[in-house]
């Protein structure tokens, strides 16, 4: 059914902007967790590596102007408004402010493709947290539908794979190897979701549109202990793997995250780069949706789906559009819910 909705608003998982901001960050992303201080410390220097700024923020800014423009050219006359799960600006202070600018009802786009706890069900929890804490007269907030099987979800992150593909020169670009990767979950939690499936069909659909046989889905930025099963194999295996098999050269494809932030800049261009210089493969790394047109039409098409009744809602490949309305029981929380440390959890 159609609403009347008076507001736009990006949630994401925010970043630190300065060295003195990261052990804070982290320390808010764990809310609690018993999880070791080296490893904490470990992953903080992730963030010095960078001068202790995630790219997220900037990258959620340079988003915003991109939806302003859209949203301008479209008609649809929304504010925007911004509010992170673990950093400033924060959920709570956004809907604050959305409160005492008269906003009633808003849309919701949260920076994540797939469905699983942490990049769904966790993003519409934080939400009623935050209007909870903004107290009596918070506006109603309403998450726009998961999108990983939208056709210009697709079409963008083909496009992206495509470009890289091309910068391997045309004698050698038959025998590249494509690696699809998104962030690994534990299997306690991708048990109970379909995020793993997802992530298949949409590795699957790009392939197809390149011409090209089923390439691999990989996984990276796992966090947790050892004796915690999580999704694999991780990305440094494989491609230590496709070397051995006589690859020389590769692209990968981060689809399982929506921009180009801490987990794409560190563990893929940092650490998987290394090995690929130090094993002799030519590594290609497409680039994130980020704010590339199509990406950000998608988004403005998604808001267009909830304002009125006559639009259809797209979707491509072997699975239905997800609902606008998240089945009560879906992506439950494990028993101990897992936090991936200071990612998104695949956005």
């Amino acid at each position: 059914m159609a609403m009347n909705y008076d507001a736009f608003l990006l949630v994401s998982f925010g970043g630190p902007e300065r060295t003195e901001d990261v052990l804070p960050f982290l320390e808010n992303v764990l809310r609690g967790r018993n999880v070791p201080r080296e490893r904490l410390l470990a992953v903080a220097e992730h963030y010095y590596h960078f001068g202790g700024k995630s790219p997220i923020n900037d990258q959620n800014r340079t988003l915003m102007a991109a939806l302003k423009a859209e949203f301008d050219a479209s008609g649809i006359g929304l504010p925007i408004y911004w509010g992170n799960r673990n950093w400033h600006p924060m959920l709570a202070d956004t809907l604050r402010q959305m409160k005492a600018d008269g906003v009633k009802r808003a849309l919701a786009f949260a920076t994540s493709a797939y469905s699983s706890y942490s990049s769904c069900r966790q993003y519409r929890e934080n939400i009623a947290a935050a209007q909870a804490a903004a107290g009596e007269g918070a506006p109603q907030v309403d998450k726009l539908r998961v999108f990983h099987n939208h056709p210009l979800w697709v079409e963008a992150n083909i496009e992206q794979v495509r470009a890289s593909l091309h910068r391997i020169s045309a004698e050698r670009r038959v025998a590249a190897r494509i690696a699809y990767t998104a962030h690994s979950i534990p299997l306690s939690m991708a048990d109970s979701c379909n995020y793993q499936k997802q992530l298949v069909e949409v590795a699957r659909m790009v392939s197809t549109a390149l011409d090209r046989a089923s390439d691999p889905l990989v996984f990276q930025s796992r966090s947790g202990p050892a004796s915690q099963p999580w999704l694999g194999p991780d990305i440094l295996d494989h491609l230590r793997t496709i070397r051995a098999e006589g690859a020389t050269d590769v692209v990968i494809a981060p689809i399982g995250f929506v921009s180009d932030h801490m987990e794409v800049l560190y563990d893929l261009d940092t650490e998987a780069a290394k090995l690929c210089r130090d094993l002799g493969l030519n590594l290609q790394r497409a680039a994130t949706a980020g704010t590339h047109p199509k990406f950000v039409r998608m988004i403005r098409a998604l808001v267009a789906e909830r304002m009125t009744d006559s639009l259809e809602r797209q979707a491509v490949g072997i699975y239905a559009a997800n609902p606008d309305v998240c089945l009560i029981d879906c992506c439950p929380a494990p028993a101990r819910p897992a936090t991936p440390l200071a990612s998104q959890a695949s956005t």
